[in-house]
């Protein structure tokens, strides 16, 4: 006997099970979100704050309202844009240097060779080293009674009675110097990353075209490692325009080192000028965001059309 057929009926939508498994994650994640919205907010507040008002520096907490009155003045000072200027240069010279010296470390240590383990292991020490630890050390390095510099500069012919933190722009050069030996071999790191890859069949059937080492170079290497060597060049570069401790024990600031973090400090926590310090920190805070929103505008968009592509 044949059973009556049991009329389907209309198909179930997701939508509701879709909209419940979305609020379930909203959920989940709102009390992270919330506290790092309170950890981050509350200081960025707080700075503002103190950057519309002005206080005495003889009687604590007495302060009146200011507007923008500390942002006019820090903008329309010399020391400020000569920071602005410190900043930059030295952003662009250590990010140049160790991208090209951060990519050699890092084609050295893809290649296959005996003793690749310790090679990789060496390179990254001085990114071990402490921002600390390293200005002291590159300080005694270059130091005229100490250091071996000028030592190898007179045993070669050159001038050797340069006082090297005590001159403009030699303590900027030494500045970025020792910016580069630490932080090249976090490059190194990243663009490692992206070497690794880069399938190895690409390279054999280039080889077998005849491809030089130079042409795998520049038409394999190079285009199908600009994804991690953009974001490296992110991390970098946003990380260079907030240096505050190198200098800061290198030279206090002595002699063209005058960073945008640095002058902040010395306003605020040194000359404790409260309101302008907060003004120069927060202006410090939007030039950053303004190269984040440039990198993520440009190059982000070229990172997504190369990883579409």
């Amino acid at each position: 006997m044949a059973t009556a057929a049991v009329p389907a009926g209309p198909p179930k939508k997701g939508r509701s099970k879709g909209m419940s498994e979305r609020r379930l994650a909203a959920l989940m994640v709102s009390p992270s979100m919330i506290l790092i919205g309170i950890v981050a907010a509350y200081p960025i507040g707080y700075a503002v704050w103190l950057s519309l008002h002005e206080y005495s520096v003889r009687v604590a907490g007495l302060s009146r309202w200011a507007g923008l009155k500390n942002y006019t003045t820090a903008l329309g000072d010399s020391e400020f844009w000569s920071a602005v200027k410190v900043t930059f240069i030295f952003t662009g010279g250590s990010v140049f240097f160790e991208t090209l010296l951060g990519l050699a470390m890092a084609m050295a240590m893809h290649a296959a060779f005996k003793g690749q383990g310790l090679l990789r292991t060496v390179v990254l020490v001085p990114w071990a080293v402490l921002t600390v630890v390293t200005a002291i050390m590159w300080q005694t390095i270059f130091e005229p009674s100490l250091g071996f510099v000028n030592s190898l500069l007179g045993a070669v012919g050159l001038p050797n009675d340069t006082v090297w933190l005590g001159e403009s722009p030699e303590a900027l050069i030494v500045m970025i110097i020792a910016d580069v030996w630490k932080t090249a071999p976090f490059m190194a790191l990243l663009l490692l990353a992206g070497l690794q890859v880069i399938p190895n069949e690409i390279y054999e059937a280039a080889k077998v075209d005849g491809a030089t080492a130079w042409q795998r170079f520049v038409r394999i290497t190079l285009p199908l490692l600009k994804p991690a060597l953009l974001v490296a060049l992110i991390f970098r570069t946003l990380d260079a325009l907030r240096i505050f401790d190198l200098p800061f024990v290198l030279t206090k600031g002595a002699n063209g080192t005058t960073t945008l973090s640095l002058i902040s400090y010395e306003t605020f926590q040194t000359n404790r000028i409260l309101g302008l310090g907060s003004a120069l920190a927060i202006l410090t805070f939007i030039i950053v965001m303004i190269v984040s929103f440039v990198y993520i505008r440009f190059v982000g968009g070229n990172i997504r059309g190369m990883a579409e592509e």
